[in-house]
């Protein structure tokens, strides 16, 4: 397996991909819309309604001798290549931060540094077996899926339309049985089986009890319904869900399971050499993913309003017209503050950054608002920028007292030897920068 490791949002010269060319060459200039619609695995599903990633976006964009990665992070595979975006958070040759984020955010387990099935292809496949139960959970919260499917029979019952074929081969001599097909609405269908087969393959895994664990009620619930599953049908059931996929808006958590189980029952094909001409892997939305954690550090302080699942929408104004969700709108109304998650370096919150964060500010009558952003220095202080007021016009520009935007920076460790030693040191770094967010608050 020929691999090469790039970072998030860098620009990298074309002859550093010459070790994966073609990989490279399947991806670059491609949206996300177009890879998502060739086979690789966009997560979150719902990027459409993002402020931070789009369906348009381009995730390897070819600038004269370089390529420029975007704000994504994964892996994408061809043959036997394969192009791993770490974040550039992280230094050294594992993304410890990337993982972390997976851990915290997503309850994934290390799939970096599992000690089962070392190698890199058996670790890609950890990482889709893990995400299994989580999909599974959110899909079957609308129950289990339910459609028509058409079931053969041969009985002296009538109830549907006369198989003449089949009839004069299973029922000569006539004996009173009359073969006939009927549709009927059932749990027993392609998509509960490729779910079932998915469940099945997991199981075999030495680790797979444990993966299952958290769903043990609709893996049973499953497992109940799908009483004709046959372990050698699990091809032609694959076939069948590639061929058929869930298209209908209000299964949209289906069509991600179904997604995900495919691509878990086709790993193996594509390691051992079938599916060759075929694109494949999985993408995270860095911003996303590092809002969510924030999230789980200040949460308690704030709500939090989530555009991907089209909860706690804001209007700026009468009429219901101009839809905004800011990050973070802490709970305290006497001492409003607007919080924003910035997946960037310190020195990339610009001029648009400030301009969103002013404009939230005014909407909620905050005082303050916060730039919350990672960083890999050993120090960095907090900042805070008074807005000015008067105009140069009359040369009396002067900072205000009330109005500041601050910006607070976590920082991420680095150089550490194994993963639980950048466990220990985040958990410290985060109290830290908890410690600055409550002063802030607080007004210290």
């Amino acid at each position: 397996m020929k691999e090469l490791k790039i970072k998030d949002n860098a620009l990298i010269h074309k002859k550093h991909f010459q070790e994966v060319a073609n990989v490279t060459e399947k991806i670059v200039d491609k949206t996300l819309e177009q890879l998502e619609k060739e086979g690789v695995f966009i997560f979150p599903e719902l990027i459409k309604d993002s402020e931070d990633i789009s369906k348009e976006q381009v995730i390897l964009q070819s600038i004269n001798q370089c390529y420029r990665s975007s704000n994504v992070m994964g892996f994408l595979g061809f043959g036997n290549e394969r192009l791993v975006i770490e974040s550039r958070f992280s230094n050294g040759e594992t993304d410890y931060f990337f993982q972390y984020l997976l851990e915290c955010v997503l309850h994934l387990p290390n799939v970096v540094e599992l000690n089962t099935d070392a190698n890199q292809n058996h670790r890609t496949l950890n990482m889709l077996l893990f995400f299994f139960p989580n999909f599974l959970k959110k899909a079957m919260r609308k129950g289990l899926f339910k459609t028509y499917i058409q079931k053969k029979y041969n009985d002296e019952n009538i109830r549907g339309t006369i198989d003449i074929p089949r009839h004069v081969k299973n029922n000569t001599p006539f004996i009173g049985n009359i073969a006939y097909n009927q549709r009927e609405f059932s749990y027993d269908n392609d998509l509960m089986q490729l779910v079932r087969h998915t469940i099945e393959f997991i199981k075999k895994k030495p680790y797979g009890n444990n993966v299952l664990r958290k769903t043990k009620d609709e893996v049973a619930t499953v497992v109940e319904a799908t009483k004709s599953y046959k372990y050698f049908d699990r091809r032609k059931v694959l076939e069948k869900n590639l061929k058929k996929p869930i298209r209908h808006a209000y299964y949209r958590e289906y069509r991600a399971l179904q997604r995900l189980c495919i691509m878990i029952l086709q790993h193996e094909k594509y390691q051992m050499g079938s599916g060759m001409n075929q694109i494949y892997g999985m993408l995270f939305d860095g911003a996303w993913i590092w809002e969510e954690y924030v999230h789980l550090l200040i949460g308690s302080d704030f709500y939090h309003p989530m555009n991907k699942g089209g909860k706690g929408a804001q209007r700026l104004f009468e009429g219901n017209i101009g839809l905004i969700y800011p990050d973070f709108i802490s709970r305290n109304v006497d001492n409003r503050i607007i919080a924003d998650a910035k997946y960037k370096p310190y020195e990339n919150i610009r001029s648009s950054d400030y301009q969103q964060m002013l404009s939230y500010m005014f909407r909620f009558d905050a005082k303050k608002g916060v730039n919350l952003y990672p960083h890999n220095r050993e120090t960095e202080n907090v900042t805070g920028l008074r807005l000015n007021s008067g105009t140069t016009y009359e040369n009396n520009v002067s900072p205000r007292e009330d109005i500041i935007v601050y910006k607070c920076g976590l920082e991420i460790p680095c150089d550490c030897n194994d993963y639980n030693e950048f466990k220990v040191q985040i958990k410290k770094n985060e109290e830290q920068f908890i410690t600055k967010v409550s002063n802030i608050l607080n007004g210290k």
